[in-house]
């Protein structure tokens, strides 16, 4: 799985966890719609630190609180 896919899954659970559209967490995070298309479409090959932190904003909580998921830690996490 790469960090991308991970990233996608992590978002998708806390959406349906938070009872949160993807249109909102846009909103909230100020990430344009086409690059969260491409991010949850598995697209973007390229996640970035900055669009991460923009996520876990838009989920008011912090990057250690986003990062902090068991996909994160796994040993088959592709990293390029």
């Amino acid at each position: 799985m790469t960090v991308n896919d991970a990233v996608a899954k992590r978002v998708a659970a806390l959406l349906a966890e938070k009872g949160m559209s993807q249109y909102r967490l846009e909103q909230k995070s100020g990430i344009q719609h086409g690059s969260m298309a491409c991010i949850m479409k598995g697209r973007n090959k390229t996640v970035t630190l900055s669009t991460v932190i923009m996520l876990a904003h838009g989920f008011d909580m912090t990057l250690q609180e986003f990062l902090d998921d068991d996909i994160f830690k796994s040993q088959d996490l592709e990293v390029e």
